[in-house]
């Protein structure tokens, strides 16, 4: 090797091979006898430079600040995190889009042609002389290569980087900073990130030339978290951005939405400390930045806006675009008149991004389609009515608007239609709901234009938008297998969640659950997708579940997966499940959202919370028609005081937002249970003068408020105005308000003029009819509807099953309800708790702790009202311990005891005698004792023979009067404990206190269904046609029950009297003469069935024992409490009553 010359610092570094050189670089110059080249390559440095720290002389070089090779924080030495390039997917590996090669570039050059030719040309340059300034070599590297990048870059040729890189490493210049900063370029353009991502990290030194390709390739190609993650790393290693940089960062943050927010603002921040703070293409980054990562953040891109001292044609269009997609149709339009004023003398031209800004803008409002018009007028005098995006823009708007003739009439004239053209027509059909329509301009134009992805994803759109959702159904088949057939599904993940989303509004949800996990990349919208196709079709708790794995496996929540996962808590009235997503909405920074806190009052609206709702609410920085509503719904739901809603619909009103037909029929639904006919009238005035009297849906609502009113005139009035809008709701509304106002022959002549209609009965109208039917016990009219379920084929249908089996359990005959529960094959919660409700109610405890166990076993898992109907099922059986399990086992299913379950519980240990232990139990309760529980306490007392002596029984009295002082029921049952002991002058007390106050007790009675109808028995009565009949066969009664040992339990007898007059007042009780009657009626062996609105009387409890034996009948008697079943001188209830 020849020695080196002092005088020109050359670098003498041996060949990384010393064998004979490829067959590419052999030429009659270079043969085997030119040593020089064989063994050693001799460069010259700049003069007066370093040799051991020679740099690229197009890149300054930049100090290496103390950092040694193996030491450098991405060295392949080191574990770095961005020493191993992000996984890439198979088709993400190469570009995911290849450009076919152009006809007209010439095809790509060999590498060893391209050599050949740069070595040629090089002979005949001129030489460096003294003179001369000196031309900079570059470490490592034979210039040749330099130009092979840049054309292998210009012919778009970036797969060829490979071969390259290897020549490159055999020839020992795989360390060069320049040949390595256009290597991970040229991988960077073609989509090879992995490539870039080896280079980069081999390199023993990066400059910000490094850097900035990588992130600029990570950003384009959509690895926004990658690019995000390398710039920090970036700046962590004291490298200093350039505005391309900062460019490729924002480009980053931009696309990942709200998520990178935050570091597009400390960008903002490092921008404002750099050279760059004011130079007008960082400042358009930031612009788009800030308006695509969240809307909300649209003022801080107007501050950007206004602190730019230039501003070119692409910083207006960005600005303008910023508040297009804020829907400020105001700001928009003055931006557009300012921009043509001109900046610092030079008036800029609207363009055709900014025509497409104003256009998009307009149909963000229903109001705005002057401004379109207005538009539209513009367009035309500026000639870009011809360019294909404006008109395809305006057609999609007049569409939009529902202005299709016009909408048509661009779409004909245009010169070239294409995809995009055809797309936004049909974009706009949808929007209006012509579905149908939308899909008619598809088959036609299908053979004309050549459609595209985008195309097929807006048909299963408009598929999705059939009004028959069966029809639907069946063509989005047909246009999933046409996908399949040409391999459409698989080119574009938006394809795929078209289809989640066509099945899923289809009913289809099964489907779309298998086109959904049968996708092999999955972004945030197909999640958002399938979550709200989920909660869209019932299946909350499955909602909920895919919400919790979106979360699990990375992809952040958007505010439309919130919103449906919000809706699904609110279904399921999952009070936790619901604060969980509150959380994450506060975390992600998205509980001031408008649509977000709107769910959010929604689902605490459902489970009862108001203090929540209306934290919320006031917290809220604006509030649109829906917040509004959502309150109101919630105050209806929760069942608050009038005053609270009435407030709110002022509130509403003053603030300038209008009343909807939601906001009515929340309103109405809230008014409903108090009962209030003025304030219901001035309701209906208020929805008369707002235009929406002839809606039906507030039309219904009116009849139901009306109806609990007891102002059936108003309903029939109103029912007959809507004659030709009546739906199911309506004659169903009509049937519960007779029922509710106990007109039961009406409520039954309406069914049948219903059906005499041609209106066909709905399991809805059938589920009232019978639910009237169990309230009065009216077995053979019940059974009379049931013949006619059977007929019209839903006697299979789970809400009239259900129906019937609490109908069956409620009019005593619980043998028919357990055929019909046995024989369904479709249960709910209603028909399991119906089932348990209705043993309860006979007092077959065991029976109801079986069906219980059954239920824990099936796919359902018990609710409140089960664990009321197990409680009460065990109370009325004494079966004390296995009630007390049960009301544990709530805590374990996640329920909180209410009012309801304290309150049998408490029945639970004062019929077992547990008085100290049901005394305790309250005084641990952690809610207050309401009047059902202190009444039971009473009730408690009576039996255990203290009466009023007792400190509980005085307690329970005071209270009871505290709580309810005008409810007869208290004074009575007062009243009658007082008597059981003997304390006449209390009795006499509490009745004068009740004539003081004008306290009526209700009447109690009896009554018995016949072939001849409903015959009523009150105490003492003689108004019936046959009371001499009745008189005598209870004569005949008496003295029956006497032979047999019958004595009267004169203690019942709540009168001061002589006791035979106690034992005649006994004798003479409604529920006697009502058996009485049936039996000088029937002799038949048939059931005696009796129907009390009262608690049954102990002496007629005893009475009927006997006269069951004695008539050798069965009778079944239901007071306000159970079932009591008499047969052979014995009760069901085993005097456990």
């Amino acid at each position: 090797m020849a020695p080196r010359s002092s005088s020109d610092h050359a670098i003498t570094v041996r060949s990384a091979s010393t064998s004979v050189p490829p067959p590419f670089l052999s030429s009659p110059r270079l043969s085997s006898s030119s040593a020089s080249y064989k063994q050693t390559q001799r460069y010259r440095c700049p003069r007066n430079s370093n040799p051991k720290t020679a740099h690229s002389p197009r890149h300054e070089p930049l100090p290496r600040r103390g950092i040694v090779f193996s030491e450098d924080p991405i060295s392949p030495l080191t574990s770095h995190p961005l020493l191993t390039p992000p996984r890439l997917l198979p088709h993400q590996r190469q570009n995911p889009n290849p450009q076919p090669a152009s006809p007209l570039l010439p095809p790509p050059i060999p590498l060893e042609k391209l050599l050949e030719h740069r070595r040629e040309r090089s002979r005949f340059a001129a030489p460096n002389t003294p003179d001369s300034p000196a031309r900079e070599s570059y470490i490592c590297r034979d210039s040749a290569y330099d130009d092979i990048v840049h054309r292998y870059m210009r012919l778009g040729n970036h797969n060829a980087g490979e071969s390259l890189q290897l020549e490159l490493i055999k020839k020992g210049y795989g360390g060069d900073l320049f040949l390595s900063n256009n290597l991970i370029n040229l991988y960077a353009k073609g989509g090879n990130l992995e490539c870039a991502h080896q280079v980069f990290a081999r390199m023993p030194e990066r400059n910000t030339v490094s850097w900035t390709c990588l992130i600029t390739g990570y950003a384009q190609y959509g690895f926004t978290n990658e690019a995000c993650r390398l710039f920090k790393s970036m700046i962590s290693c004291g490298y200093e951005p350039t505005q391309f940089t900062f460019g490729s960062a924002l480009r980053a943050c931009q696309d990942s939405g709200v998520g990178n927010l935050g570091l597009g603002s400390q960008i903002h921040g490092l921008i404002m400390k750099s050279q760059y703070a004011f130079d007008t293409v960082v400042c358009n980054a930031l612009i788009s930045m800030y308006g695509s990562c969240c809307l909300g953040s649209a003022d801080r891109a107007q501050l950007v806006f206004e602190t730019m001292p230039f501003k070119n044609s692409i910083t207006w269009n960005s600005i303008i675009s910023v508040h297009s997609k804020r829907g400020d149709s105001f700001t928009t339009f003055e931006l557009f008149s300012e921009m043509q004023r001109g900046n610092l003398g030079v008036v800029l031209k609207p363009t055709e991004y900014t025509f497409g800004s104003l256009i998009t803008v307009t149909y963000t409002s229903s109001s705005n389609s002057y401004l379109l018009d207005q538009v539209f007028a513009r367009v035309s005098k500026s000639g870009f009515l011809r360019d294909l995006y404006v008109s395809s823009a305006l057609v999609s708007a007049f569409a939009r608007f529902g202005m299709l003739e016009k909408a048509k009439k661009i779409f004909l004239s245009m010169d070239e239609k294409n995809a995009v053209s055809m797309n936004g027509l049909m974009v706009g059909l949808v929007k209006q709901g012509l579905g149908e329509e939308a899909v008619e301009v598809f088959r036609k134009l299908r053979e004309l234009v050549h459609v595209n992805s985008d195309t097929y994803v807006v048909l299963l759109s408009a598929l999705a938008e059939f009004s028959e959702l069966e029809e639907g159904r069946r063509k989005g088949r047909e246009a999933h297998g046409l996908m399949l057939r040409t391999c459409l599904v698989d080119s574009k993940i938006a394809v795929s969640n078209g289809l989640v989303n066509m099945y899923a509004k289809c009913g289809a949800i099964d489907v779309a659950s298998t086109v959904f996990n049968l996708m092999d990349v999955r972004d945030q919208i197909s999640w958002n997708t399938m979550i709200s196709g989920l909660d869209q079709n019932g299946q909350l708790e499955e909602a909920l579940m895919n919400y919790c794995l979106m979360k699990k496996i990375g992809i952040r929540p958007s505010n439309f997966a919130l919103i449906s996962s919000l809706s699904s808590s609110a279904g399921l009235g999952n009070l936790l499940a619901g604060m969980q997503v509150h959380c994450d909405t506060i975390k992600l920074g998205l509980d001031f959202d408008l649509s977000v806190s709107n769910a959010l009052i929604q689902v605490y609206g459902e489970c009862g919370n108001l203090s929540e709702c209306w934290q919320i609410f006031n917290l809220m920085p604006e509030h649109d028609q829906i917040s509004w509503n959502s309150m109101i719904g919630a105050l209806a739901s929760s069942q608050a005081s009038l005053a609270e809603p009435v407030e709110i619909l002022l509130d509403m009103m003053r603030s300038g937002s209008s009343p909807n037909r939601v906001t009515f029929v929340n309103l109405l639904a809230a008014l409903s249970p108090l009962s209030v006919v003025e304030l219901g009238k001035q309701i209906h005035a208020l929805v008369v003068k707002n235009g929406i009297s002839n809606d039906t849906a507030v039309e219904n609502a009116l009849i139901t408020c009306y109806a609990k009113s007891g102002d059936m005139d108003s309903c029939e009035e109103l029912f007959v105005k809507m004659s030709d809008r009546r739906d199911n709701v309506s004659w169903n509304s009509m049937v519960a308000g007779y029922i509710h106002n106990g007109l039961l022959q009406k409520a039954m002549d309406f069914v049948w003029f219903m059906m005499n209609s041609g209106q066909k009965m709905d399991c809805f109208t059938f589920a009232t009819v019978l639910s009237a039917c169990a309230s009065v016990a009216a077995l053979e009219r019940g059974m009379e509807i049931h013949a006619f379920g059977i007929k019209s084929s839903l006697e299979s249908d789970v809400v009239v099953d259900s129906a019937l089996v609490d109908m069956y359990s409620k009019c005593g005959r619980i043998d028919y309800a357990s055929r019909v529960f046995s024989f369904m094959n479709i249960r709910n919660e209603f028909s399991w708790n119906s089932m348990i409700s209705g043993y309860a109610r006979h007092g077959l405890g065991e029976k109801a702790v079986e069906i219980f166990r059954e239920m824990q076993n099936s796919d359902l898992k018990p609710d409140h009202v089960t664990f009321v109907g197990v409680l009460s099922a065990c109370s009325h059986a004494g079966l004390v311990e296995t009630g007390l399990d049960y009301f544990e086992l709530m805590k374990h299913n996640n329920l909180v005891p209410k009012i309801e379950h304290y309150s049998c519980v408490v029945d639970l240990l004062g019929r077992a005698g547990k008085l100290d232990k049901m005394e305790d139990f309250i005084k641990r309760m952690p809610i207050k004792p309401n009047n059902f529980i202190w009444r039971t306490v009473l009730v408690t007392c009576r039996r255990s023979k203290g009466g009023m002596n007792t400190k509980l029984g005085k307690q329970a009295s005071d209270m009871l009067l505290q709580l309810e002082p005008l409810n007869a029921v208290n004074y009575v049952l007062i009243s009658n404990l007082h008597a059981s002991t003997g304390k006449w002058d209390d009795v006499a007390k509490a009745r004068r206190a009740m004539k003081g106050a004008a306290i009526r007790k209700e009447a109690g009675c009896s009554w018995v269904t016949l072939s001849d109808g409903i015959h009523v028995f009150v105490a003492g009565d003689r108004s019936h046609t046959d009371t001499e009949e009745i008189y005598a066969k209870l004569q005949f009664l008496n003295q029956k029950m006497r032979d047999a040992g019958y004595v009267p339990q004169v203690e019942f007898a709540l009168y001061d009297l002589e006791v035979e007059n106690k034992e005649e007042l006994l004798s003479y009780h409604s529920e006697k003469l009502a058996v009485a009657f049936v039996l000088t009626r029937s002799s038949s062996k048939v059931p005696i069935r009796i129907m009390k609105n009262l608690r049954f009387c102990g002496d007629c409890h005893m009475a009927f024992r006997y006269i069951s034996d004695i008539v050798g009948r069965q009778i079944i008697l239901r007071d306000s409490n159970r079932f009591h079943h008499f047969e052979s001188g014995k009760c069901s209830c085993g005097d456990y009553w």
